[in-house]
């Protein structure tokens, strides 16, 4: 088919009263309804030029498809769903996210549903729902624990999954993650090239995989260096911020000997400043705060913070890769990616 050919089908009307369907992008495209169907599902043997055709017409007529019908010719629903926790700390952190899958499924067959789940809440009932109703095909969600039941259910359902943070799983399993381990280390190793001895960490909730991992991270610089090292028995790094800056205040009142902070999140970090602050020290000069960010900002806000950068939206791109490969070749090994930060 010449380009002039091409345009001048992608320029052709609906007839009056014809609404998109696979039979419309057909006529104007000049192809066969099949050979249409397997572009728009992104088939293997359809080349890159019809596929952009076809996705093109699509596109400019509007056409949506039925779900319905593809799933009962494809027994598929090119949905995947995004499971993740509505908890007010990590929306910065999940708005990255779910932007970064999205931007990835953009040009391919598949949609994004996002589906939250709140504290309290059985983790399991959203992963169940999408599996028993068949609305995706494949979910991708967060927050693991090292024996998460989501995945040993998936496992069990064989049913197509990728998961943000690792578990006893992993060699089962696809999954982005980043090395809380190393993070931390760089933190508590940071602080104590500082000349800080007495640390507080503010961690994740323990029951987490990477809360474990950056604990271990800690721990491990606090014994190398003979850092006094101790955890917030009171608040996470997910509590919200007036109860992490309560907090903070009461425990630099009871053990006023601490000049140095861990913190596993930006929002996290800001709260504990406030504490320092109204304490009445000083970040940079007699007291120092290392934490992980997703976001650019901490050294906006104050820059002799020592910020560890994530990088969430190239783990969300490759959540997202690695979710379509479950689905398309559900027999091959697992897709696994560890973003290991750097001690710049």
């Amino acid at each position: 088919m010449g380009g002039s050919d091409a345009q001048a089908k992608i320029d052709s009307p609906l007839l009056p009263g014809e609404k998109p369907t696979l039979k419309t992008i057909a006529r104007i495209s000049g192809l066969a309804v099949p050979t249409v169907s397997r572009a728009l599902n992104d088939a293997p043997d359809i080349k890159a030029k019809t596929k952009e055709l076809v996705r093109g017409i699509a596109n400019d007529l509007g056409y949506v498809p039925n779900r319905a019908g593809l799933r009962l010719r494809t027994g598929r629903t090119n949905v995947i769903s995004l499971i993740l926790s509505a908890e007010s700390e990590v929306l910065n952190h999940n708005a990255k996210l779910i932007s970064a899958v999205a931007q990835e499924l953009r040009g391919t067959p598949f949609h994004l549903n996002v589906s939250p789940f709140f504290g309290g809440e059985d983790v399991m009932a959203r992963v169940r729902y999408v599996v028993e109703t068949g609305s995706a095909d494949a979910v991708i969600f967060n927050q693991t624990t090292p024996d998460d039941p989501r995945i040993a259910y998936l496992l069990e359902k064989r049913f197509p999954f990728v998961t943000h943070g690792r578990s006893s799983f992993d060699g089962q399993t696809a999954w982005a993650d980043y090395d809380n381990d190393a993070f931390a280390y760089i933190a508590a190793s940071r602080l104590a090239a500082k000349g800080r001895r007495n640390i507080l960490m503010l961690a994740p909730p323990m029951t987490q995989s990477y809360s474990q991992h950056m604990v271990s991270g800690a721990q491990r610089a606090a014994q190398e260096a003979g850092l006094k090292l101790r955890f917030s028995g009171e608040i996470t790094s997910d509590s919200a911020n007036a109860e992490i800056t309560a907090s903070v205040k009461r425990t630099l009142a009871a053990d006023p000997g601490i000049d140095g902070v861990i913190c596993g999140s930006m929002m996290s970090a800001i709260a504990t400043v406030a504490a320092i602050e109204e304490r009445g020290h000083k970040i940079g000069e007699d007291f120092d705060l290392a934490a992980k960010e997703a976001l650019p900002f901490l050294q906006l806000f104050r820059p002799a913070i020592m910020a560890v950068s994530e990088d969430v939206g190239q783990a969300g791109a490759f959540l997202a890769k690695a979710a379509m490969r479950r689905i398309s070749h559900p027999d091959e090994a697992p897709m696994q990616h560890l973003e290991v930060p750097r001690d710049d």
